[in-house]
């Protein structure tokens, strides 16, 4: 593994991810050592959500071979875009923050934005390398539209998470009440004014952060 790590250029990146991951339950462990409280250990659960769309991706990137068949990029794009929203939906934890007298709010918002900023990066990590995946077949145009587009798709993700309380795997477990569920926000949108206000204005917010990091890759020529 080490060595694929070092073919392919993912030796820092994976280090460095493995860091940010060790950092964030550094800080969730210190608390409820501290504290004595459970309050926050679920952050840990969902960072481990948002490690897996990272891992497939990274997995496809360390066995190119397997990106020449169609059918595993599909099956990569469909498993990738169930867990990618677990990356940006650690942002919303941050509705969790309030008063306490067992830790200091400061602490509990440099946690979940170490989680959240660890979630994200992973998610963006996640995405570039869908976008090499796709410009195998697609120009660099359609490939940026597509990266858009994915990210409001993975906001829908985050509100169907965050209000809803769907989760990832409810895909297998429970599809015909999850599709009946975003089936229904779909076609009657005028219902559901909350759904695509968190929608559209956290896919801006995604694609705002998207296009900041394609401004400082770019500087970087």
């Amino acid at each position: 593994m080490l060595k694929l790590l070092k073919e392919h250029n993912r030796l820092k990146e994976t280090l460095f991810i493995g860091l940010l991951i060790i950092f964030c339950l550094s800080l969730s462990t210190f608390r409820l050592v501290y504290s004595g409280r459970k309050s926050f250990m679920f952050l840990n659960w969902n960072l481990f959500l948002a490690v897996i769309p990272w891992v497939l991706t990274s997995l496809a990137v360390l066995h190119p071979n397997t990106r020449l068949k169609k059918t595993a990029i599909v099956v990569l794009l469909i498993a990738w875009l169930l867990f990618f929203p677990n990356g940006p939906y650690i942002l919303t934890d941050l509705f969790h923050i309030h008063m306490s007298s067992s830790m200091p709010m400061w602490f509990d918002l440099v946690m979940i934005l170490s989680f959240a900023w660890t979630g994200l990066l992973m998610g963006y990590l996640s995405l570039w390398d869908i976008e090499k995946i796709l410009k195998k077949s697609l120009s660099r145009t359609w490939v940026s539209i597509i990266s858009s587009v994915l990210l409001f798709i993975g906001s829908f993700g985050v509100y169907l998470g965050r209000y809803e309380r769907w989760n990832s795997w409810n895909v297998i477990d429970e599809p015909n009440g999850l599709f009946h569920d975003i089936g229904n926000q779909v076609m009657n949108p005028s219902d559901h004014p909350r759904t695509w206000g968190m929608t559209i204005v956290l896919g801006l917010f995604l694609n705002i952060l998207y296009w900041s990091f394609r401004l400082i890759k770019s500087r970087e020529a």
